[in-house]
């Protein structure tokens, strides 16, 4: 293969894989979802670069190939003759289906033996794994109960060989099965509760959302299993003492507006309508509906100081903006803005890629057609708010007129987390919000927060709110006010509401 092909093979496959892994010998050398790269097929020679905040490495590729969804590529580390290998893959976990139901079922049966050590005086049901695709449940979770007399309990738990989205996703489906044994049994047993088990240094995520759950509606347990130990630690929810979370300042714009002017006016020279977001003091983005194609930011150089530069591509793809990569800039916005607008071809890439930030980019706009108490005047998107865990991004935040913050929750396509990724976006400003952060950070400038707790808003199409939202809503404490607002299917065209349900309309007492 030529340089150029290898390239194109490379930018193809990297390009549609936004989540994938780099791996070396086996061992996660890179994860794409917080990783940059770049190719290139200049020179006769291919080069790989890929970087994160841990390391930064540089190949030449001499040979790529596609076997089982995963790209195995030869490269060449320089000022070294032998080559090696790197393999990247669309899927984080890289188990067989066979390899997935051994340790699923190895998992089950550690499960049910700690369950009779951990509780000898309940009865055990037996575990099972089975796909229940009505009730939205796969096989990835161990799930049954436990019986004392009259009471019971219902039982959850996923093994460490899972990926920790499935689960932090846990509670989602705790809550589920949770429900499901209530319904089940009504008139035979009383479920008093959830029993959720996760593995070791897994439970952060899940700790800061039981938090917030309904303790009316229902007793909530959690531990974590130490499979190699042969140990469970249960884990009190209330104590948020070691949680860390931390806001970003709100930059000035005006100042970053006036740092950045030259890079603005380029982008909008080749695009006019192209969105611009500020991102630090240091760094703004270039979007046309909400994607991301270019960035412009202090350069990384150490000299000369202060220079700034654009960086662009999409997803984690990144080149330099240089002499030699101008017209490959130029051609990726083109390539944009003739396909990314509301009669632009919807089944082209680039008019599907990232729905829900064209979604979001709408909705900054028109906040106040999702409901009516909220200022238009002060909306702020993409707010960065890192806790212990990970680095999250709350999409929408803004207030009501009278002063009291809204975080707003988007999907644009039916995602069953929707309710428990909103509760944990509304914890981390309410966690900011008691201790008078967003006006200590310079958000909100002259304008007077109550002390109320935030809304929640959870926004999507009307006929892809997930048929689980309703079950998960009412499981959410009391204390957190929240309203699902469904809109109507061809938001691009603009955001109408189709219709509202709010927190009054869900009573906890009916699921106790």
């Amino acid at each position: 293969m030529t340089p150029d092909s290898l390239a194109a093979v490379l930018q193809d496959y990297l390009g549609n894989a936004s989540d994938a892994v780099i791996l070396e010998n086996g061992a996660v050398l890179f994860d794409l979802a917080q990783s940059k790269y770049s190719v290139s097929g200049e020179y006769n020679k291919c080069l790989l670069q890929v970087w994160s905040n841990e390391r930064n490495i540089v190949r030449r590729v001499l040979d790529a190939e596609l076997k089982h969804d995963t790209l195995r590529v030869t490269i060449q580390k320089l000022g070294q003759a032998k080559p090696s290998k790197l393999e990247i893959c669309r899927n984080r976990d890289r188990r067989t289906p066979t390899a997935k139901r051994v340790a699923r079922m190895a998992y089950q049966r550690k499960l049910e033996r700690a369950l009779q050590r951990r509780f000898p005086d309940f009865k055990l049901l037996p575990l099972h794994t089975a796909m229940d695709l009505e009730r939205s449940f796969g096989p990835i979770y161990a799930r049954g109960m436990i019986r004392k007399g009259q009471s019971a309990f219902a039982v959850l738990g996923a093994n460490e060989q899972e990926t920790q989205s499935s689960i932090d996703a846990a509670l989602t489906f705790g809550i589920l099965w949770l429900d499901v044994c209530r319904q089940s049994h009504a008139g035979k047993l009383v479920i008093e509760g959830l029993k959720l088990f996760v593995p070791r240094e897994c439970s952060s995520l899940i700790r800061e959302r039981l938090a917030h759950l309904n303790a009316q509606a229902a007793k909530w347990h959690l531990y974590e299993f130490d499979e190699r130990e042969d140990a469970v630690t249960e884990i009190d929810p209330s104590d948020r003492g070691n949680i860390a979370t931390r806001l970003v300042h709100c930059p000035d714009e005006t100042a970053v507006h006036e740092r950045f002017a030259t890079e603005i006016a380029r982008v909008k020279s080749i695009m006019s309508e192209a969105e611009i977001a500020i991102l630090s003091p240091a760094e703004i983005a270039f979007r046309c509906h909400g994607l991301e194609f270019a960035r412009a930011r202090l350069s990384q150089k150490p000299s000369p100081p202060n220079k700034t530069e654009i960086v662009f591509g999409l997803g984690a793809e990144e080149a330099v903006l240089s002499e030699t990569t101008g017209f490959r800039f130029e051609l990726l916005i083109r390539s944009i803005g003739e396909v990314r607008h509301l009669e632009g071809p919807r089944d082209h890439p680039l008019f599907r890629m990232h729905p829900e930030r064209w979604l979001e980019s709408l909705v900054v706009n028109q906040v106040g057609d999702l409901d009516e108490r909220l200022d238009i005047s002060c909306v702020y998107s993409q707010v960065p708010a890192f806790s212990a865990s990970d680095r999250a991004m709350i999409d929408v935040l803004t207030a009501t007129r009278q002063g009291r913050l809204a975080v707003i929750e988007l999907k644009a396509d039916e995602d069953i987390h929707l309710p428990l990724q909103g509760l944990d976006y509304w914890s981390r400003v309410a966690w900011h919000h008691e201790r008078g952060e967003f006006q200590r950070f310079n958000y909100f400038p002259g304008k007077e927060l109550v002390r109320e707790k935030p809304l929640l808003l959870l926004v999507a199409p009307a006929l892809r709110v997930h048929p689980a939202t309703d079950t998960l809503l009412r499981y959410i404490s009391q204390d957190v006010d929240w309203t699902v607002v469904a809109i109507d299917e061809r938001w691009r065209n603009g955001v109408r509401v189709v219709f509202r349900k709010r927190t009054r309309q869900l009573s906890a007492g009916a699921v106790a």
